[in-house]
């Protein structure tokens, strides 16, 4: 369908590879927007804020997952357009957020009565998150995740041997800045933003039974929270050290940190549309 050029431009992103996208979902998608311009992420690249700015594009629909929303978002800081994150992944957390835990027809439904608003993200030395941060021997389960994406088997028996080992018995993590938690350690710590501070949960596994479920959750849902941990608390900032560099998974995607590393809550400098008011805070005009 074409675009309507009575209103203001949008463009759209989507990627095939992700786990909520389909043809029929991104035809729903394109029916309800209207996309001047439509972009097979990774096939094609993510628009830079200056192409956007050229073409007086209002709104940049993303129809991805967290990282590749985490990726649009991070490059676009200090643009004047606001970003729709939409349900094109598995866990789908930043949308969850703006829209509420809803299906993708019941937000697009919403979208023409959507806000403009600024959401906190956690700053860390390998980019920026929007969601969470999950530190330590744990984040390794991103590595097994990409080998099972790409169904490369060889790479995925390798990582999964390698996040086994690591997570059994790999250097602990500590918050050392604010000295809080186990002093022993974790064996991952889950930073999000909560407010305008750090929010940080500690892991650890008592046993293999309890292991195996953690395990599964990092590998397949990326839903830590499911199983037991300490809520540390929430604090304007965080330094976590270990004897290792530190494994870092932000937004789902892996990166590799140092071995001690600084994390800061800060808002982040990019409108976000949202539909459900609830889960963020509209924007003052």
């Amino acid at each position: 369908m074409k675009a309507d050029p009575a209103s203001p431009p949008i463009w759209l992103v989507t990627n095939p590879a992700s786990g909520s996208n389909s043809p029929a979902s991104v035809a729903a998608i394109c029916a309800a927007l209207r996309p001047m311009r439509t972009l097979e992420f990774p096939h094609q690249p993510l628009p830079t804020r200056a192409e956007l700015e050229a073409a007086e594009v209002a709104t940049l629909a993303v129809f991805t997952g967290d990282g590749t929303i985490n990726a649009a978002a991070a490059a676009l800081e200090g643009w004047g357009g606001a970003l729709l994150a939409l349900p094109g992944g598995t866990q789908n957390l930043l949308s969850k957020a703006l829209h509420g835990d809803r299906t993708l027809d019941a937000i697009l439904a919403d979208v023409p009565k959507g806000r403009r608003v600024r959401r906190w993200g956690i700053r860390t030395s390998q980019g920026l998150s929007l969601v969470e941060v999950l530190v330590g021997p744990g984040a390794m389960w991103a590595d097994v995740r990409e080998s099972l994406r790409a169904l490369d088997f060889a790479a995925m028996a390798e990582t999964f041997a390698s996040a086994l080992r690591e997570t059994r018995e790999g250097p602990a993590v500590r918050l050392v800045d604010p000295p809080e938690g186990q002093p022993e350690g974790y064996r991952a710590l889950l930073l999000a933003p909560e407010g305008d501070g750090v929010l940080v949960e500690g892991y650890d596994f008592a046993d293999i039974g309890e292991f195996a479920a953690q395990g599964f959750a990092m590998l397949i849902k990326r839903n830590f929270r499911e199983g037991p941990h300490d809520d540390i608390g929430v604090f304007p900032a965080v330094t976590i050290s270990s004897a290792a560099d530190l494994a870092l998974m932000i937004d789902g995607e892996r990166r590799q940190g140092g071995g001690e590393e600084r994390f800061t809550c800060e808002e982040i400098a990019l409108d976000f549309l949202a539909t459900h008011f609830l889960a963020s805070h509209p924007l003052h005009t």
